[in-house]
């Protein structure tokens, strides 16, 4: 008997061990399946390095700053020696040379050989120290568009983050505005079952209840496109995203157009790119002034040449060295017509900076505009939010005593929906509007 307990003893150490084993087992299978399967809960700023980081448009930015830096290094090449290294073996026939006589002109020559050559341009009228330096505008350009890029990312995904926010909030009071309508419709059942209301009571609070169900599918569907839109600027592929925030923040001062339309004008990158541009534009005015103009250039050769022609063999060194002048004389008014053209654009860029000028004045305004307008709102309606709600309350209470109507119920319900929704919209329009007004003035993300 005591083998008899203690193998079973022994068997019910094991099937403990073994459940506590499949217990594990079984608790961590679910969380290693789920891992990076469940929606990836951002705050702003994990939002805004993942658009630094996988933003496609900055991508795309990056890869025009590359190509730009390649065209600087070929625009270079320009000014730099050019360096050939050729060989050659070739084997000349030519029956012809018998008319000479066969035996002292051979018929058939083999020449062999191997040569370096360096040319350098010495003098272009400037072209090569245009293109130059039209090229190196280029990467300050890149730089412009970059920054552009990254500003306006910036403000898209800010939006969305903040779209995710206020479509939570107006989902959280449509839903509570439902609850409260089967909460009337649950009273008025009841106070028909004994008696104190009638039927009309009853389906009041059933229509009520079915009018406020297409606002929640509504809603729960603004979040779900939202975050959908936030998915997509961010870059993420497949895998859900979710936001961690408030809607909730302080009303600052309102700057004032006097100081943000220089820093406007100081900072923002498409007004930097439009100069540079017209930079680039002078420098290809005067690559183009040079096209028909003389230019000088330096061109050397060293090497080894054999000679094998019938009975004669010979091999040796060879060398050359000369300046060249080239000198279009007449170019059919190619160069002018080049000229003309160039000249139009630098003056097309050149009226372009002015309008954006203006336009940038404008934007300035509209966006201080912009604050003021959505700041005064949410101070008009912070208390608004609370009254209401003592108002339903207060008319809830006096439904229940007989002294207020169901009208009166449903319009302070009414009120409080409203307001609700008005103080989310606008303090996300607040948000939104401070960082319009940092992306007119060119300050967006140059911390990120």
């Amino acid at each position: 008997m005591s083998s008899e307990k203690t193998v079973a003893r022994e068997k019910g150490v094991t099937a403990l061990f073994a459940a506590l084993v499949l217990a594990w087992v079984l608790a961590a299978v679910p969380v290693a399946a789920g891992e990076g399967k469940g929606p990836e809960i951002l705050t702003l700023p994990d939002a805004l390095r993942i658009t630094y980081e996988k933003n496609r448009d900055i991508g795309k930015a990056r890869e025009y700053r590359n190509l730009v830096e390649g065209r600087y290094v070929e625009e270079r090449a320009a000014a730099l020696p050019q360096v050939t290294v050729s060989a050659f073996a070739s084997r000349n026939h030519d029956e012809s040379q018998k008319a000479f006589g066969g035996d002292f002109i051979p018929v058939e020559q083999d020449n062999r050989g191997v040569e370096a050559g360096v040319s350098q341009a010495l003098f272009t009228w400037g072209q090569v120290g245009a293109a130059i330096r039209a090229a190196k505008i280029g990467l300050a350009t890149a730089d412009d568009q970059l920054r552009l890029f990254r500003q306006a990312a910036a403000r898209d995904v800010t939006a969305a983050f903040y779209d995710i926010l206020l479509a939570k909030e107006l989902s959280g009071i449509a839903t509570q505005n439902l609850e409260q309508k089967l909460r009337h419709l649950d009273e008025a059942r009841r106070k028909f079952a004994a008696g104190t209301a009638t039927d009309y009571d009853v389906l009041a609070a059933e229509v009520a209840v079915e009018n406020a169900r297409p606002e929640v599918i509504r809603t729960e569907n603004l979040v779900r496109l939202s975050r959908e839109r936030l998915r997509f600027l961010l870059g993420r592929d497949g895998r859900e995203v979710d936001v961690s925030g408030t809607l909730v923040a302080p009303v600052t001062p309102y700057p004032s157009f006097e100081e943000s339309l220089p820093v406007a004008l100081r900072n923002r990158p498409d007004l930097s790119d439009l100069r540079h541009r017209t930079g680039v534009a002078g420098e290809l005015v005067k690559i183009a002034s040079a096209g028909d103009k003389p230019r000088l250039d330096l061109k050397a050769g060293y090497g080894w040449r054999e000679l094998d022609a019938g009975h004669s063999d010979a091999d040796g060194k060879v060398w050359t060295a000369g300046l060249f002048v080239t000198y279009p004389v007449f170019d059919g008014l190619r160069t002018r017509g080049k000229v003309a053209q160039a000249k139009s654009d630098e003056r097309t860029l050149r009226i372009g900076e002015a309008k954006l000028l203006d336009s940038i004045a404008l934007e300035v305004r509209g966006a201080i505009d912009a604050v003021q307008e959505s700041g005064e709102i949410v101070k008009a309606l912070s208390g608004t939010v609370a009254q209401a709600e003592r108002l339903v309350t207060m008319a809830e209470k006096g439904f229940e005593f007989g002294v207020k109507t169901r009208l009166d119920v449903d319009d302070a319900q009414i009120n409080l929906t409203q307001a609700k929704g008005n103080l989310a919209r606008a303090r996300r329009d607040y948000l939104v509007a401070q960082v319009t007004l940092r992306y007119v003035m060119g300050t967006l993300g140059e911390s990120g």
